[in-house]
């Protein structure tokens, strides 16, 4: 049987998620998105713990007074002693771009009143689940890769960096970017796949199959070129164009749409 489809092994120390990170190359950026060392968890929660297979959750136990923030609709289930609210991270000055980036204006911000108290959270999609420590460099999520963020996090929107890239790079004009000190829960639809570029170095991604990537990396599109192409290939008339250095995690499956509210 496939170890990944076990589940935890027993007796797993708190904070050691579940995934392949052990069968990664040393330094894979993937094996680092899904282990978080003991002493950083406990910085901003009791636990986290990654469950399922197909569709995975996480749940999230948390110590009176820590906070979290999650995606609209993520919070699926929680305990006595969690209290939550809509918040617009950084006010209503980034509203607008919140608005415009399909994750609607606000996000479910959530607090435990008590030791032990835990939320469930879900991408409502199926696909896995990975943490991100922040103090390793800021990161660039998609539409719906972002899942919710512990700790001193900023949550703002960026831009494509060029016109081509805004308009039909597949992932939108607007992405969100997280920083500062603290851990990010990012979901991938179907399985992730690392690669690491370097300096100059370029990827051509399928519109769609874009996940999340770090800050430093130029984000651009690039015309497939020929009427043959655009119109047989299935790929549309662009692919996303990724220059490095830095790091771009690819998604296996396409993102299905998340309707946006614009009233939240």
């Amino acid at each position: 049987m496939d170890p990944n489809m076990m589940g935890p092994p027993a007796g797993r120390p708190p904070g050691a998620l579940p995934g392949q990170g052990a069968m990664q190359r040393k330094g894979s950026i993937l094996n680092a998105l899904e282990h978080l060392e003991r002493d950083k968890l406990a910085e901003f929660c009791q636990d986290i713990t990654i469950d399922g297979v197909i569709a995975q959750s996480a749940t999230i136990t948390l110590n009176r007074g820590q906070t979290l923030w999650s995606s609209r609709g993520s919070l699926m289930a929680y305990s006595d002693g969690i209290d939550w609210s809509l918040k617009v991270p950084g006010g209503a000055g980034k509203a607008i771009g919140r608005a415009l980036s399909g994750e609607g204006l606000s996000l479910t911000y959530v607090e435990a009143s008590r030791d032990g108290a835990e939320a469930v959270i879900s991408a409502n999609q199926s696909g896995k689940i990975v943490t991100w420590d922040l103090t390793r460099g800021p990161i660039v999520c998609t539409s719906g890769a972002f899942v919710a963020a512990l700790g001193d996090v900023d949550i703002s929107v960026t831009t494509a960096r060029s016109a081509g890239a805004m308009f039909f790079g597949g992932s939108g004009l607007f992405m969100q970017r997280l920083s500062g000190r603290g851990v990010a829960l990012i979901h991938g639809a179907g399985d992730f796949i690392e690669r690491q570029l370097a300096p100059g170095e370029k990827l051509l991604v399928s519109t769609g199959n874009l996940a999340v990537f770090s800050a430093e990396v130029n984000y651009d599109v690039r015309s497939v070129g020929g009427c043959m192409k655009s119109i047989f290939g299935g790929e549309g008339l662009f692919m996303t164009e990724m220059t490095g250095p830095g790091w771009v995690m690819l998604q296996s499956l396409k993102k299905l749409p998340v309707p946006t509210n614009p009233q939240g």
